[in-house]
């Protein structure tokens, strides 16, 4: 009786552990529908997940867009005319110089994709992040949670985006204003962007992007803050490192863990959450 008694604990335990990871759906779900489109992220919301993955920029007329490019990315736009954008001419196509109106036009789901051969084609358009937010908390069921990329760059400010405080404060007040701050990560490569958020509004959480040839114990020096979650490349990390990492009380979410064998391996490190492009995936092996 005993015996069974300790293995139900156990079970309680894996259950409570496994309940905790904050699974993010890349882009949406970027890996079986087009990336950043409301027909992704609406995909994603109807999976068990607690965190929808995207990136920002802003238009012309100040419109925060959900992009990952501040221009159209030849992989998998069309103009408006549904002709391919030359590679050395998409960033020409700048989000920036835009009306929202005119970014509109362009097909971003039609276009075969180059590494998600099993991506659904359809015509879909660049959002704004009201749209994505409105779709999300119209869904009934569980909370929805945030990581919104920063997409901002020294070599961009005043050419492919605003300056720097602008950009911030544009995405802030959308936040603020939907009342879902509390539920929203803010996510940055540029580690001026999260010490611009901290300016802003220091209550807002904030995690370090770590790219594959980057250190993240280097660039955690960079910051004059500690984040809440550091987002590694995920072939940074070992087991020892998460745990380091983990005992001075920061989050561990890798980046973009899409193969089983490398979400298994993430999953045996314990981290804390995964950022993958097939988010169905991550469920089932969860599970």
């Amino acid at each position: 009786m005993r015996y069974l008694f300790i293995l139900a604990l156990i079970s309680m335990c894996s259950c409570t552990k496994e309940k905790s990871m904050d699974i993010q759906g890349h882009r949406g779900f970027r890996g079986l529908y087009p990336e950043n489109s409301l027909l992704a992220f609406e995909k994603a919301l109807a999976l068990d997940i607690q965190t929808l993955e995207l990136d920002v920029v802003i238009s012309k007329d100040k419109k925060v867009v959900v992009s990952h490019e501040p221009f159209m990315s030849h992989e998998i736009a069309l103009d408006p005319f549904g002709n391919e954008i030359a590679p050395q001419l998409e960033t020409s196509y700048n989000l920036y110089a835009m009306p929202y109106d005119s970014i509109k036009l362009y097909d971003c789901g039609s276009k075969e994709h180059p590494r998600f051969p099993f991506q659904k084609k359809e015509k879909v358009y660049k959002p704004l992040l009201t749209e994505v937010i409105d779709l999300a908390e119209g869904k009934s069921g569980s909370t929805i949670f945030y990581n919104i990329e920063i997409k901002s760059k020294p070599e961009y400010d005043g050419i492919y985006s605003p300056q720097l405080q602008e950009y911030v404060k544009l995405v802030i007040d959308i936040i603020t204003a939907k009342s879902i701050k509390d539920r929203t990560i803010l996510q940055s490569f540029d580690v001026r962007a999260l010490e611009e958020i901290k300016v802003q509004n220091p209550d807002i959480k904030t995690a370090l992007l770590v790219d594959e040839n980057e250190s993240i114990d280097q660039k955690l020096q960079k910051l004059s803050f500690s984040p809440d979650i550091i987002s590694p490349y995920f072939k940074l990390l070992d087991k020892k490192s998460v745990s380091r990492y983990q005992e001075n009380a920061f989050k561990i979410i890798p980046w973009t863990v899409n193969e089983v064998g490398d979400i298994n391996l993430m999953m045996d490190f314990e981290v804390d959450g995964i950022i993958s492009d097939f988010p169905d995936r991550v469920l089932q092996l969860k599970h």
